[in-house]
């Protein structure tokens, strides 16, 4: 299970296998200022999809901050 969520964290990075510090921490500074909840969602007027959208957005951040701490972890050992 955990080689599962090792997997789908390198995925969403789109790292190689022999990453470094410097490449992990570009890519979560990038995919966090893409996936901002403000950012993300002002790509609408809609109040109900801004909403949406925002939620999305929280989630996917929570989902980038998980993964960043599981591949971190993997680089500390």
């Amino acid at each position: 299970m955990k080689t599962d969520v090792l997997e789908k964290a390198t995925a969403l990075f789109e790292l190689p296998e022999d990453y470094d510090i410097e490449s992990l921490s570009a890519r979560y500074k990038k995919l966090l200022y893409t996936w901002h909840p403000a950012r993300y969602a002002s790509l609408t007027n809609n109040p109900r999809k801004y909403m949406e959208m925002y939620k999305k957005g929280e989630t996917k951040t929570k989902e980038i901050h998980d993964h960043y701490k599981i591949l971190l972890e993997k680089l500390e050992k």
